[in-house]
C-alpha cells in the first residue's frame, strides 16, 4: 500500500493533489510550533526538534537550507533582463489589481475598527475575523503572484484556501453582529469587503479551472 504522504514525483499535480500536499505541510508546521513551545528553553532544543520532526541530522538540514538559498541567489543572477522584467511586471500587476486593493482596504478597515473599539481586540470572534481576513489575503496573494509557469493546480489549491478563509471571516462578522458587538452598519460593511474579495476568488478559480481543462483535457 502506498504511503499516504507520497505524491506523484513527475506528474502534473491537480488541485486535489496540491491540497493534500498543503494539508501535510500544515500538519508539519503545527507539529513544529508545538515542539518549539515544548522545548523553547531546552539547551538541545534544535537537535530534539530535528529528531522529532524526522530530520536525520540537524546540521545537514542547515546545510541544505544554505544550499537552497545559495542556489536561489544564483538562479536570480542568471535571469535574463527580460525574464526579470516579466517577473517584476507580474508582481506589479497583482499589487495594482482590484483584488489586492480590496485586501488592503479590508486590512485598513479592520485596523481602524480595532483602534476605535478596544473591547474587540481580545474578543475571540473579532480576532477570528481579523486573522481569517488576513489569511484570505495572504492565500490570494500566494495564488496570484506566481509566475505564469506556476502549476495551475497549486494556484487553484491556494484559491480554495483563500475562499475558505473568506467564509470563516464572514461567519465571524455575523457572529459579532448577533452578539451585539457590531451594529448592523459595520457588520454589513465588513461583509461587503469580504464578499468583494471572495467574488474575485471565485472568478479566478473558474478561470484557472478552464485553463486546466484546456491544457490537460481533464
Amino acid at each position: 500500500m502506498a504511503d499516504e504522504h507520497e505524491f506523484p514525483p513527475e506528474e502534473v499535480w491537480d488541485e486535489y493533489t496540491w491540497e493534500r500536499f498543503l494539508q501535510q505541510q500544515d500538519k508539519n508546521t503545527e507539529k513544529y510550533f508545538q515542539l518549539l513551545e515544548n522545548y523553547l528553553d531546552h539547551p538541545d532544543r534544535d537537535e530534539i526538534i530535528a529528531e522529532e520532526m524526522g530530520w536525520n541530522v540537524f546540521e545537514a538540514a542547515v546545510e541544505d537550507q544554505e544550499e537552497v538559498e545559495e542556489f536561489l541567489g544564483e538562479a536570480m543572477e542568471f535571469l535574463t533582463d527580460s525574464e526579470q522584467e516579466e517577473y517584476d511586471e507580474e508582481f506589479d500587476e497583482f499589487t495594482q489589481s482590484p483584488a489586492y486593493e480590496d485586501t488592503l482596504r479590508l486590512h485598513r478597515w479592520i485596523n481602524t475598527l480595532f483602534e476605535k473599539r478596544e473591547d474587540l481586540r481580545e474578543h475571540p470572534e473579532a480576532v477570528r475575523f481579523a486573522t481569517r481576513s488576513a489569511v484570505c489575503g495572504a492565500k490570494l496573494a500566494a495564488a496570484l503572484c506566481g509566475h505564469e509557469t506556476s502549476e495551475i493546480g497549486m494556484t487553484i489549491a491556494y484559491l480554495k484556501r483563500a475562499a475558505k478563509a473568506a467564509n470563516d471571516a464572514l461567519e465571524a462578522a455575523t457572529n459579532l453582529e448577533e452578539a451585539g458587538l457590531l451594529d448592523r452598519r459595520r457588520a454589513n460593511t465588513a461583509r461587503r469587503h469580504v464578499f468583494r474579495i471572495r467574488d474575485c476568488i471565485v472568478d479566478q478559480m473558474r478561470h484557472y479551472r478552464i485553463m486546466w481543462r484546456e491544457r490537460y483535457g481533464k
